[in-house]
């Protein structure tokens, strides 16, 4: 039997869709808006849908006879019985303009298969894991974080998120205050997470792309910790695809090799995006 949704078009006329073959149709389960440019929410999570923490799907929405899917990264751990996405909101994006309207209720589409470089395995053992992102780029860092896999193989998580504005911070910081009360993964966390947040437009008390602030050493003395260095570290990039291209070239100046799963290493970057 062919499954149907049912869409707001224009926001007015409500328009039954067939839902495609090999998705599933999830129903939204929360959705908390933090800026007039951001915004998460929560779906159920299908009993064969697999994935690894760090990963990304293809997600959509059954608003037409041939849906517009775009990469979303899964911002929930591979142990949660949600599936949780942190999204840009782009007006005249295909599938964002009418994504960032969603409700409690509202069917959401996910591919079925799952891929993507941000993945522990992808990665050699080290003693400290950098994860540096922008913008929505923090959500598959919000899956690792809460991954216990990722705690066995490094002993330290530094977390960079930077935004325009401080108020775009948020999910990031209520992702790192609820790490100690987290019921699976909160005393591996004790003293092994740091988030460091920046902003580039507001005026904040740390300000800066994170680049620059690299290369500079603040970074390096705000933390007091030591410099980047392949014997020690790895390092994990999400975010805007200039910071992808700065971060990638900065890293590689010091001496770090390019990871994937078949051939782990001591960096990687994520390129899918959303529109």
């Amino acid at each position: 039997m062919q499954q149907t949704a049912t869409a707001v078009k224009d926001d007015a006329e409500r328009v039954a869709f067939p839902i495609p073959a090999n998705v599933f149709a999830e129903k939204v389960v929360s959705v908390k808006h933090y800026t007039d440019r951001l915004f998460s929410f929560r779906v159920t999570r299908p009993q064969a849908f697999r994935f690894r923490s760090g990963e990304f799907v293809m997600i959509g929405l059954p608003n037409a006879e041939k849906p517009v899917f775009r990469a979303y990264s899964i911002a929930s751990p591979a142990w949660d019985e949600e599936i949780e996405f942190f999204s840009i909101k782009v007006p005249e994006g295909p599938l964002t303009s009418h994504l960032q309207k969603v409700q409690p209720g509202d069917t959401v589409l996910l591919r079925q298969k799952t891929t993507g470089t941000l993945v522990v395995d992808a990665l050699t053992p080290a003693k400290r894991l950098f994860m540096i992102s922008t913008g929505t780029g923090i959500a598959p860092f919000a899956s690792l974080v809460r991954d216990p896999d990722t705690y066995e193989k490094f002993d330290q998580i530094i977390l960079t998120h930077t935004c325009r504005d401080h108020a775009e911070l948020a999910y990031g910081v209520e992702l790192f205050e609820a790490l100690a009360a987290d019921p699976l993964i909160g005393e591996l966390v004790q003293d092994r997470v740091t988030l460091y947040s920046t902003t580039t437009r507001e005026i904040t008390p740390q300000m800066g792309r994170i680049t620059r602030l690299i290369e500079t050493g603040r970074f390096y003395e705000d933390l007091g910790i030591a410099p980047l260095s392949p014997d020690t570290d790895r390092v994990m990039i999400c975010g805007s695809m200039h910071m992808l291209k700065d971060v990638k070239e900065l890293v590689e100046s010091l001496g770090f090799k390019e990871g994937s799963l078949a051939h782990p290493a001591d960096f990687v970057v994520e390129r899918a995006f959303v529109g």
